[in-house]
């Protein structure tokens, strides 16, 4: 694909998250999150496997990015152990994606992945 159609699909995506995040509630920002976060995750461990190293790393700051926007979001105060726990598997998270792109496996990108598209749909199922 040329230079102008993607970057119109990044301009598309960008209007999207913006009108999605406009006016939404605090429960529909961190699901808007989990979103981003996923697509980041999958778009990460697709080019890894591809041999896109660059669009890998990029997408791979977007995801780290994200987790440490969820992460600093907990209330350990209100949240108790639910908050510790979510914590917990954000480092974990966090830390098999740079495993991934330390040892150019997708195998964490992807198990990483999982743990949050778990935690994404209990919080869907929430709302």
């Amino acid at each position: 694909m040329s230079q102008q159609p993607m970057r119109a699909l990044r301009q598309y995506a960008a209007v999207d998250t913006g009108s999605r995040v406009e006016g939404a509630s605090p429960h529909q920002l961190v699901k808007v999150l989990f979103d981003e976060l996923i697509l980041a995750l999958d778009t990460s461990a697709l080019a890894l496997r591809a041999g896109d190293r660059a669009k890998c790393l990029d997408r791979q700051t977007r995801a780290l990015a994200i987790l440490h926007a969820l992460e600093t979001s907990l209330d350990f105060e209100r949240g108790g152990e639910i908050a510790t726990n979510l914590a917990v598997v954000y480092r974990e998270v966090r830390r098999r994606v740079l495993e991934a792109t330390t040892t150019n496996d997708a195998v964490p990108m992807e198990a990483a992945r999982g743990f949050i598209g778990d935690i994404a749909d209990a919080w869907n199922q929430i709302g």
